[in-house]
């Protein structure tokens, strides 16, 4: 899985900074303080109106006229990485991990419970206006080559904002169906909060579902390259389908969706999907968000009894069948850019899987050894740590987070100087110099956990190298319930 983004003027390339390796740092982190931060992050990504209640005070209002040219509001929502496009399908499953996170995790997070919610419902309230036309999804608003050619703050943004949108002529069932998962996790998370609300996004959540069931297609056809190869879908509608048929049942226990679910859950079940997770793929996730329902079925459900522990096999360095490499240093690596989308999503799952055998009183079983869920628990432990500075450069990935951390970041409005300090208008290509500095960023984007090292443990402190330098709302989204779950109990 990958998410591309184009790379400016690079005619006057400047040196990159090198960080060279050393030794690994161990010690404890404070988790809940990198949970504050990582929930920080949402308030920096956010588009439209910002409420009174902004921390991240260098950004200000942005994209107040989303959706005008066609008679709809679709201010708000979240910007996903360091342009200025919103688009649904990653900003959908971030809200869907953000939520699962509450859902999870959310009686961890203590004092952070609430800025969850409201990272959260800033992304469900932008889905609920995406969904508002009957019949219709708008799944991203901005023209993405437009975009990509300037490097413009969000706040002087004057590129295209063209709406797509998917419908029965040109479906799109991968993107509408992430985006009724998001709406029905988001249920589960304002059921007690806000039981009004919840009823709202149950409610869209079905309707978008089977909108999306009923006008069966990829959006890769339907709007072609306005979508790829930035967000293309590389494996399928089917997943998202399943993912939002799993999420409306848990969030209302019909049976409907659980028939959908079992009568169609064997067009997902290829073995070399089993281990990926992302906003692309929901195969792992699909396995580990049913995996209760399915061990209450016992036998009835056999073929699909070791799925999840097969996700965890997958994963484990020491197993057998593990489809996933490790840098030396001790992070996971998939390819594609944007590597510690991978890290954080996988460990999340881990995290949730673990808490769940020790709720059954389960292990896995990997090539005949049996491990203990101390053992998930324990490399998604590793994975975070080594996230926050337990790593060959002793620098943690998370802007803000410790001493030494990403300081040239590829993210326009970190990189160029706020409206605070700069009140005039930044036209697109005047934004060029500021893309091509070797200057840090002016304004710190704090909680980022940006693209990550190579293989080689290896990291570049380089605007221009987006794949390394970006931050993106998926990568940032599953760790707010990692953190959460690690900051009370990291050794359980």
């Amino acid at each position: 899985m990958r998410r591309v983004e184009f790379c400016l003027c690079t005619a006057a390339i400047v040196a990159a900074v090198a960080l060279q390796p050393e030794a690994v740092s161990a010690g404890g982190h404070d988790y809940a303080d990198a949970l504050r931060k990582s929930l920080l992050f949402f308030e920096g990504q956010r588009s439209g109106k910002l409420p009174d209640t902004q921390r991240v005070t260098w950004r200000g209002d942005s994209a107040l006229h989303d959706g005008d040219q066609i008679g709809i509001d679709l201010v708000g929502g979240y910007y996903d990485a360091g342009d200025n496009v919103k688009y649904a399908f990653p900003m959908a499953f971030s809200t869907t991990l953000l939520a699962w996170g509450v859902v999870e995790f959310g009686g961890e997070m203590g004092r952070s419970l609430y800025r969850a919610r409201e990272a959260v419902r800033w992304g469900s309230d932008f889905l609920l206006k995406a969904t508002a036309d009957p019949g219709k999804v708008h799944v991203q608003v901005g023209n993405p080559y437009a975009d990509h050619d300037c490097w413009e703050r969000p706040e002087d943004m004057d590129t295209d904002r063209t709406v797509y949108t998917v419908d029965s002529q040109g479906p799109g069932s991968e993107v509408s169906g992430e985006t009724a998962a998001a709406l029905a996790a988001g249920s589960m998370v304002f059921s007690g909060a806000d039981p009004a609300y919840a009823s709202q996004l149950i409610q869209r959540s079905m309707a978008v579902f089977d909108f999306a069931d009923r006008n069966r297609g990829s959006y890769n056809d339907s709007l072609g390259r306005w979508v790829c190869p930035f967000y293309c879908d590389f494996n399928g509608y089917q997943d998202e389908l399943l993912w939002a048929a799993a999420w409306i049942h848990r969030a209302t226990g019909k049976v409907y969706y659980w028939d959908y679910l079992m009568g169609n859950i064997h067009l997902i079940d290829f073995p070399f999907m089993v281990g990926e997770f992302g906003w692309d793929s929901k195969h792992a996730g699909i396995h580990v968000l049913i995996f209760p329902e399915i061990v209450a079925g016992g036998s009835s459900n056999g073929d699909l009894l070791g799925r999840a522990d097969e996700f965890v096999c997958t994963m484990l360095p020491e197993s057998p069948t593990v489809q996933v490499r490790y840098s030396a240093g001790g992070l996971l690596f998939k390819a594609g850019g944007s590597n510690m989308q991978h890290a954080t999503s996988l460990s999340f799952l881990l995290a949730v899987h673990a808490r769940q055998l020790m709720r059954l009183n389960r292990a896995v079983r990997c090539g005949g050894e049996a491990v203990a869920p101390s053992r998930l628990v324990e490399l998604a432990k590793s994975q975070v740590d080594y996230i926050l500075g337990d790593n060959p450069l002793r620098m943690s990935y998370m802007v803000g987070y410790g001493d030494k951390y990403p300081q040239r970041i590829h993210h326009r409005g970190s990189s160029l100087p706020s409206a605070l300090t700069h009140p005039g208008h930044i036209g697109c290509k005047e934004g060029t110099p500021y893309y091509l500095s070797a200057s840090p960023n002016p304004n710190l984007l704090v909680g980022a956990i940006v693209g990550g090292p190579d293989m080689l443990d290896w990291y570049e402190d380089f605007r221009q190298n987006p794949a390394q330098s970006e931050p993106t709302t998926y990568i940032n989204a599953p760790m707010v319930g990692l953190l959460a779950f690690l900051s009370v109990a990291p050794n359980r």
